[in-house]
């Protein structure tokens, strides 16, 4: 059974930090894609920043250059760090999974649809 924990939201002042932990169990698949999306009140939920197997990143233009994703292979876990934060970063964060993935792009990696699991959110709020 696939399981995605997320921990380590918060709520920051504009320009502080956060990292966001997801700790994953429950497969071992050889081809995955794992991913940061958000959510805010009356919007989309929307991908923020991706990676594989082989530690290839993608992010959102929305974050680039201040979010970065990473992994833990050996804790089986995976990070969030945001940094310079902005009052429009504040949403639900969840951390999603997809243990057979093969995408090439971010138009594959930020589609919801690909991703068969998900973690229960975390919220993140930012004050100006």
């Amino acid at each position: 059974q696939v399981q995605l924990v997320e921990s380590g939201g918060g709520s920051v002042q504009a320009g502080g930090s956060l990292r966001l932990s997801c700790t994953t169990s429950g497969y071992t698949y050889s081809s995955y894609c794992m991913g940061w999306f958000r959510q805010a009140p009356g919007k989309e939920r929307e991908g923020v920043a991706f990676i594989n197997r082989s530690g290839r990143t993608s992010y959102a233009d929305s974050v680039k250059g201040r979010f970065t994703i990473s992994q833990d292979n050996a804790k089986s876990t995976l990070y969030l760090q945001m940094n310079s934060l902005k009052p429009e970063d504040t949403a639900m964060y969840y951390c999603a999974a997809e243990p057979n993935c093969y995408c090439s792009g971010i138009g594959c990696y930020s589609n919801v649809k690909i991703y068969r699991y998900w973690g229960q959110g975390t919220q993140v709020t930012v004050s100006s």
